[in-house]
């Protein structure tokens, strides 16, 4: 008897204006499967807790759309490793607010960027990060949503641009906390680690496998980069039209390892241009 075929979860990052639940209705408009979204104003520190009614309505939507694996984004403001207290203690309060948001709405994963370490060493950036997330067991436990490490390109002083260091943070908290992460193609590429070729993507899969385990790999951003190999700069292109060029996205979508893993892009130019790139790595996987 031979099994069904797992369903491709492709999105984008839609705009949740209006209410969270409106980010479901333009994934639905332009046939993604998944979509990642903010929960509230991303660029404010003070948010309002959701309504009865909010969380109502984006349940009744997620169900009438049939889209799976939400994931939310949390603020671009907090900075789980910040050598500064009083922005680390709005840091860690904001993010907590945000995980109780993912968890009042039945968010899958809730992905963050880990930190910047600013004027501080980088291995106390990483163990404030650490610290911050073992503060949170408690309420992780409670609720269904797994929180998700972005990899970033390392700009500024920005930590999690190594495999090394994602494998520090996991290692650290896979025992304590529902942990993973999350492989934006733009920033590893940014950061290093080459694409390009489908040698290319199976050395830096088989690396990463190495250092973090890919049992820990449960979400792709897929964005191509405007900046060139190791420039250390987080500049996204659309797919095919940037410098790590079509062949890695064909692969992601091709490769038993990542081909049934959740992708959401956040490629320029909105939804005209998702609803084409979505119709196009699902052809990829065929």
């Amino acid at each position: 008897m031979t099994l069904p075929e797992k369903p491709l979860l492709i999105g984008a990052h839609t705009s949740a204006q209006g209410g969270a639940h409106n980010a479901l209705l333009e994934g639905k408009e332009i046939g993604a499967t998944t979509v990642q979204l903010f929960t509230r104003n991303q660029k404010r520190w003070d948010t309002k807790e959701l309504t009865g009614e909010e969380i109502e309505l984006f349940q009744k939507t997620l169900e009438e759309t049939q889209l799976s694996h939400i994931m939310s984004h949390d603020s671009y403001l907090i900075n789980l490793g910040c050598p500064n207290e009083d922005n680390l203690h709005k840091s860690r309060e904001a993010f907590e607010k945000e995980l109780v948001r993912c968890q009042q709405l039945g968010i899958t994963y809730l992905n963050f960027h880990p930190g910047a370490a600013l004027t501080g060493p980088v291995q106390a950036c990483l163990d404030t990060i650490v610290e911050s997330l073992e503060k949170l067991e408690d309420i992780a436990a409670k609720g269904p949503t797994r929180l998700l490490i972005e990899t970033t390109a390392g700009q500024g002083s920005c930590v999690g641009h190594t495999f090394e260091q994602i494998a520090y943070l996991t290692e650290k908290l896979h025992k304590k906390i529902p942990i993973g992460v999350c492989i934006d193609t733009c920033h590893i590429f940014a950061a290093g680690y080459d694409l390009r070729t489908p040698e290319a993507f199976e050395e830096t899969l088989r690396v990463f496998d190495t250092v973090v385990g890919l049992k820990h790999l449960y979400a792709f951003h897929a964005n191509d980069s405007m900046k060139p190999l190791a420039s250390r700069v987080d500049r996204h292109a659309p797919l095919g039209e940037g410098e790590i060029g079509m062949e890695c996205f064909k692969m992601l979508m091709q490769h038993p390892k990542t081909k049934h893993l959740p992708k959401y892009l956040e490629t320029p130019d909105g939804p005209p241009l998702w609803k084409k790139e979505i119709e196009l790595l699902r052809k990829f996987a065929l």
